[in-house]
């Protein structure tokens, strides 16, 4: 446990995201810690920051200017101290939040391309191989959002169940042997949100740009669920101006040619088929129920079906892999040339059974995890792909980030626009969030987070729905 004192200031939260870049695994409390003391202060011409660890003490100030700047002060001072104590310079600095490039673009509009670059690098304490990635990725998304309506939307749909659950997952997602009998009524219901949502959206005068249909694991569903699904959204929306409709077909152990063709004939032209790692070992470590062998069967049958746009998702730092191994996973990945290549880094959530179970993945220095990181974006650029959309997550290993790969023009405009927050998600399903955005005003609207709570509180939550006219009308005042 570490305790955090605060005298004159109430940047806990501030002050706490940079103590987890380097101990992420220790809880963090006004009141009590017997692993390290951390008082951060604010006084009338001086601020300071002093860390106790054992016998060992350090501490820095700097006189206080402007109080507009005390709290990034303040962290950049504790994050120098532990950085010093600790031998670790995270390579996001003091950038702690999820969207580090649209950060990055509204610098370089606010202050110009170039200032914008020194307050990543000087102010924020960014490396200047992590900027280099965030410049790559702006610059591929100001090409991507030209292609936005000034009208459009992007309509999500979540399926909240799962074959089995991994190690590592946090998500709303149900294992679907034990919640089995709630889907039919769960599609029934879900088809009913989305003709309201509709209803919505025509009084509104949105266009419907992109569909998203993610879990979970939407293959894990019976045949033809997804069709009727489907066929709700077409009766429900205007999809003359659909420019992309991806359906996560995730799990290599769900996917049949039956299910594919299913696929097909809802129009989806992008699916994900998501092996995360192709090492046997490592796959039963982070217990997923499928082999190295079965991705590729599945990845087979998804060309066979004539799918030409196919993601692949990678996880770096999972339990038992080693850069040798991720390497390898890399090298087979891109031997078979998919279109889209997403590079994760672990992050494990309080929620996840590897907690659970006592596996600690958390590492604040993450060698190994750098080290597949620093194979795998060579590799990837040299096969031609190019970052397109990037995120960061709390406790990810060595503090890294998530990263989308795409050959030219195989980028996907809905994970480039729920990154960087520029365009309206109507979301339906249980865990499904709603973002409205107007501008720089962007409101949230949050459906039930579990199937049972969904089924239950439908009518409740459809009310919820009557905000999105209130949010349009209120933006247009």
């Amino acid at each position: 446990m570490i305790r955090l004192s605060l005298i004159g200031n109430d940047y806990h939260y501030e002050l706490e995201n940079i103590i987890r870049l380097f101990y992420p695994a220790q809880k963090v409390s006004a009141d009590s810690g017997d692993f390290m003391q951390i008082t951060a202060q604010v006084e009338q011409t001086q601020l300071a920051v002093c860390v106790i660890y054992g016998a060992q003490t350090a501490q820095r100030e700097i006189r206080r200017q402007d109080p507009a700047q005390d709290e990034i002060l303040l962290c950049k001072l504790l994050f120098e101290i532990l950085s010093d104590y600790t031998g670790l310079r995270p390579g996001w600095g003091l950038q702690t939040g999820v969207r580090p490039v649209k950060l990055l673009r509204s610098l370089e509009q606010q202050y110009g391309e170039q200032q914008a670059k020194d307050r990543f690098e000087n102010r924020l304490l960014v490396s200047a191989e992590k900027y280099a990635l965030a410049k790559r990725v702006a610059r591929l998304e100001n090409e991507m959002l030209c292609k936005l309506y000034s009208n459009g939307f992007s309509l999500y749909v979540s399926i909240p169940f799962c074959k089995s659950r991994c190690s590592y997952c946090s998500f709303v997602s149900h294992d679907i042997s034990k919640s089995r009998k709630l889907i039919p009524d769960y599609v029934t219901l879900l088809c009913r949100e989305i003709a309201l949502t509709g209803e919505i959206v025509r009084k509104l005068g949105l266009r419907l740009q992109t569909v998203y249909f993610g879990g979970g694991t939407p293959t894990a569903i019976d045949d033809g669920m997804l069709l009727e699904i489907t066929e709700a959204i077409r009766r429900s929306f205007d999809c003359s101006g659909l420019q992309e409709f991806t359906i996560e077909a995730g799990r290599p152990d769900t996917i049949t040619m039956e299910k594919l063709q299913e696929i097909r004939a809802c129009g989806a032209q992008r699916i994900s088929i998501n092996p995360q790692t192709l090492n046997d070992t490592v796959l039963r470590n982070i217990r997923r129920s499928h082999t190295a062998q079965q991705f590729y069967q599945a990845y087979d049958l998804a060309v066979q079906c004539g799918f030409t746009n196919i993601n692949t998702d990678l996880i770096a730092g999972l339990d038992g892999d080693t850069p040798a191994s991720f390497a390898q996973t890399m090298e087979e990945i891109l031997r078979l040339a998919p279109a889209c290549v997403t590079v994760h880094t672990l992050s494990v959530k309080r929620s996840s059974t590897m907690v659970y179970r006592g596996v600690q993945r958390y590492d604040a220095g993450g060698d190994a995890v750098s080290q597949m990181l620093a194979g795998a974006y060579p590799a990837l650029t040299d096969a031609g792909y190019r970052p397109y959309y990037m995120y960061r997550q709390s406790r990810m290993a060595g503090n890294h980030e998530n990263t989308g790969w795409a050959k030219p023009g195989f980028e996907s405009l809905y994970n480039m626009l729920i990154m960087e927050e520029v365009q309206t998600v109507l979301a339906v399903g249980a865990g499904a969030s709603t973002k409205l955005v107007s501008g720089n005003q962007i409101q949230r609207i949050f459906n039930y987070k579990y199937p049972y709570e969904y089924i239950r509180g439908f009518d409740e939550m459809c009310r919820r729905k009557q905000q999105i006219c209130e949010f349009y009308k209120k933006t247009a005042e």
